[in-house]
């Protein structure tokens, strides 16, 4: 087994630098499909190559040396893994499996809870109109799907700003958003280094529901001033949220760059700008790296598995 197999884990570190270049550049459908394949695909590959690490290793190990038949001399000087390396990735192995399954459970639960809540509302509507004094509106995953929304909420909005709401969350339900993010976040307990992909699900789930709220009510400018409407509502500091989207919507000078910006006067300045294209040639760049990571994981696989076959002509 040659060095190939450490390539499936350092291609997770530049996915992770592109995450968000590509999140702001691809077409928000597009990008949350592709990042999500990019995180199960890259998790895939890396998981794999801990796995062959570990394997060398232990097929170095006298027991199973003895079982397999293998020659321990061949093995060593063949296979350039490290029994420190090998001990290491057998660790690794064993954390992402155990993050794994508390991930698993902890999204399980969640959409338990998610459509027994759906379940026990009121019937003979989609949208639930909660009283009290809180800013909240989101989509609840059931069946039916249901849309909560609070009522001081729809008291603030206008007619307009209502319809773009209702249309974003409704675009989270039609477009099942959560598998989505729930496929993301599996990936990245898998790999760590696929956290910052794992978030630009987050935010291209909630660009893609915005377009769609903008192509529903035929007004890019409505969705974006909703949007910075509920910002201003919301949880943050009044004064920090009032300089982040006056900036963005052009009200005072561009005083927050969108290099630094958080998710929401991202999205603002998105749908203020032209619908975003299909960048053919980033998508390229992306499957060339995925390839890569998995052709070396391949690579990696066989040469063990030659390197095996030789150590037991060996003996």
């Amino acid at each position: 087994m040659n060095a190939l197999v450490y390539l499936p884990l350092l291609v997770p570190v530049l996915a992770a630098a592109a995450a968000r270049p590509l999140a702001a550049r691809l077409e928000p459908r597009l990008a949350t499909w592709l990042l999500t394949a990019t995180t199960v695909a890259l998790a895939a590959f890396s998981t794999a190559a801990l796995a062959l690490m570990t394997a060398s290793v232990l097929a170095r190990s006298p027991l199973l040396a003895a079982l397999g038949d293998y020659s321990q001399p061949v093995l060593r000087r063949g296979d350039p893994v490290p029994a420190l390396a090998g001990m290491a990735a057998a660790l690794l192995l064993t954390a992402a499996a155990v993050a794994v399954a508390v991930v698993i459970r902890a999204r399980a639960r969640a959409l338990a809870e998610s459509y027994r809540r759906a379940a026990s509302m009121a019937p003979g509507g989609r949208v639930v109109v909660v009283p009290g004094h809180s800013i909240e509106a989101y989509a609840l995953p059931g069946s039916p799907g249901r849309i909560v929304v609070s009522g001081r909420l729809l008291d603030v909005l206008n007619d307009r700003g209502r319809a773009a709401l209702l249309a974003h969350e409704h675009a989270h339900l039609a477009g099942r958003h959560h598998l989505f993010t729930t496929v993301a976040y599996l990936a990245a307990a898998a790999n760590p280094l696929l956290l910052p992909v794992a978030r630009a699900v987050d935010y291209t789930v909630e660009r893609w529901a915005d377009e769609r709220a903008a192509a529903i009510t035929g007004d890019r400018r409505l969705v974006a001033s909703t949007i910075g409407q509920v910002a201003l509502l919301t949880t943050a500091p009044r004064p920090a949220r009032l300089r982040a989207t006056l900036a963005i919507t052009g009200a005072r000078g561009r005083s927050v760059s969108l290099a630094w910006a958080g998710p929401v006067p991202r999205r603002v300045a998105a749908l203020l700008a032209p619908p975003p294209r299909r960048q053919l040639a980033l998508l390229a760049i992306v499957a060339i790296l995925i390839l890569t990571a998995g052709a070396s994981a391949v690579e990696a696989a066989r040469d063990l598995h030659a390197l095996l076959e030789f150590a037991q002509t060996a003996r």
